[in-house]
């Protein structure tokens, strides 16, 4: 059974570095793309980053660029989203996602319907 838990949110300051861990405690997926998104009060849920679970292909929204990072450890079936630089509006909970089968379209990274398996998410505040 696949369940992804998420950890590592917590409350920084701006400024400050979090990184989140996502990992598949059931040890049963083996997917094809895994996406960090986030969903901050009254807004919808948007993907931050994602990338293909062989390597090769990232994905990051403009708002984070050059400020995240999302990498995975595919011994520990993991995958990371180092997060530098924070600030107020990257406060929401996060969550990752993992799909099972092939996207062939890169703009289907940052859609949230084309991920299988979410997990609970975790609660990232950035303070002024």
């Amino acid at each position: 059974q696949v369940q992804l838990v998420e950890s590592g949110g917590g409350l920084v300051q701006a400024g400050g570095s979090l990184r989140l861990s996502c990992a598949d405690s059931g040890r049963t997926l083996s997917p094809y793309a895994m996406g960090w998104f986030r969903q901050a009060p009254g807004k919808e849920r948007e993907c931050v980053a994602a990338t293909r679970w062989s390597g090769g292909s990232t994905y990051y929204a403009d708002s984070v660029k050059g400020r995240f990072t999302i990498s995975r450890d595919n011994a520990k079936n993991t995958v990371y989203l180092q997060m530098n630089s924070l600030k107020p509006e990257d406060t929401a909970v996060y969550y990752c996602a993992a799909r099972k089968s092939i996207m062939r379209v890169s703009s289907r990274y940052y859609y949230p319907n084309s991920y299988d398996y979410w997990g609970q998410g975790t609660q990232v505040t950035v303070s002024s």
